[in-house]
């Protein structure tokens, strides 16, 4: 791992960024349990005009959750996109710590203060890893469990990351790292890739990265987002990101010569 170490935070503000479509059954205990847990942290909710109503119960529930946001957005336009907007607003209001966690509860929000402090100790990014020791997955069909284990022997051995859970959705980013080492509004992936692609960007610009273990849970309520143009999108950018590598290397050897 790049021997990259930031500076330790003191006094930081962190955002939780939850993106979300049709979450109705799943927003509100979620926002509490976020509040419950990690109180300082602030809550965006970033919603792409969900036909649910789950904008809606945002709303109603910020006379009584302090320190919480929503951001509308016009369409349903992918997973990365609304971390970019998540991110971008959050960074714009002051935000230290960017953290991503699910609306489906497969995160649990109990996990949040740890994934903080490794970021406040100096982290560029913390993720909550499935496959590290410790790191559990409980109730996921054999098929999906075999898939996400795939995808990341797959991308680790094709980019040559370090990482055992380069497609884990529950991280905390260091804001500066998101702005200066990887420039995260230029990367395009907007389904679940998109963590591969800001896994292998960070790993590529010498940022310092931690996996703490958590118990990851399948959705009990609501309907999963994978489809098979997300796994596509994903196959092809590992090959993208492997042949830009290549390149890079074949081009940094001429020059030095």
């Amino acid at each position: 791992m790049p021997n990259h170490e930031g500076p330790r935070l003191t006094g930081v503000r962190a955002v939780a960024i939850v993106p979300t479509y049709n979450e109705a059954e799943n927003i509100e205990p979620l926002v509490r349990a976020i509040r419950a847990n990690a109180p300082d942290v602030g809550i965006l909710v970033v919603d792409d005009s969900s036909p649910d109503g789950t904008a809606e119960l945002v709303d109603g529930l910020m006379s009584s959750v302090d320190d919480l946001q929503l951001l509308r957005r016009a369409t349903k336009s992918g997973l990365g996109g609304a971390y970019r907007a998540g991110m971008r607003s959050a960074i714009d209001g002051g935000a230290e710590i960017c953290i991503q966690i699910d609306a489906d509860f497969s995160h649990d929000p109990v996990m949040i203060p740890a994934l903080v402090s490794a970021v406040e100790h100096g982290a560029d990014l913390a993720i909550g890893s499935r496959y590290v020791p410790g790191g559990i997955t409980e109730n996921w069909p054999r098929k999906r469990r075999e898939l996400s284990r795939w995808a990341n022997r797959y991308s680790a051995g094709v980019l040559g990351l370090a990482v055992n859970d380069a497609t884990a959705g529950y991280r905390a980013y260091r804001s500066s790292a998101l702005v200066e080492l990887m420039e995260f509004e230029t990367i395009r992936t907007e389904g679940y890739g998109f963590q591969v692609e800001m896994t292998h960007r960070l790993v590529r610009s010498g940022g310092k990265i931690v996996e703490i273990p958590i118990t990851f849970r399948d959705r009990t309520k609501g309907v999963s987002k994978m489809s098979q143009g997300i796994v596509r999108e994903g196959f092809v950018m590992v090959l993208s990101l492997w042949v830009k590598d290549r390149s890079g290397r074949r081009e940094r050897r001429h020059h030095g010569r």
